[in-house]
């Protein structure tokens, strides 16, 4: 799939899991930066505007939430793809997620590392 090139933003405040999601991805030809809360990665944001963002919900500060809301406001950044990945599995964060524009939520408990990989390397690719 083609995606070297591509830019990817991981919101997530576990190291070991943010640590491997990126591994992973920069094995598929992703670039990929690291963000542990939603203040870095809208600093991050500022200056290097991702492809994709992948967020999660619960974090230190500023929620994954308040995070893309914030996001939404700017129109400079209101159209970047957001993949959620949470532990937050119930349907009101998940239709508050589809509310906010959001492209996929993932369940972490649900949804499989190899699974996530092949969803995100997909939507980069087209």
């Amino acid at each position: 799939m083609a995606v070297k090139g591509k830019n990817l933003l991981i919101v997530e405040d576990d190291l070991f899991l943010a640590t491997l999601l990126k591994n992973r991805m920069e094995k598929e030809g992703v670039s990929v930066s690291v963000a542990k809360d939603g203040d870095e990665a809208m600093t991050h944001i500022k200056v290097h505007k991702p492809d994709l963002i992948l967020l999660d919900i619960i974090l230190p500060g500023k929620s994954g939430f308040e995070f893309l809301e914030e996001l939404r406001q700017q129109s400079l950044f209101k159209d970047i793809p957001i993949f959620i990945m949470s532990n937050l599995g119930q349907e009101d964060d998940i239709k508050r997620g589809n509310a906010l524009g959001i492209a996929e939520y993932f369940i972490k408990s649900h949804v499989p590392l190899e699974e996530m990989i092949k969803k995100i390397t997909a939507f980069l690719a087209s």
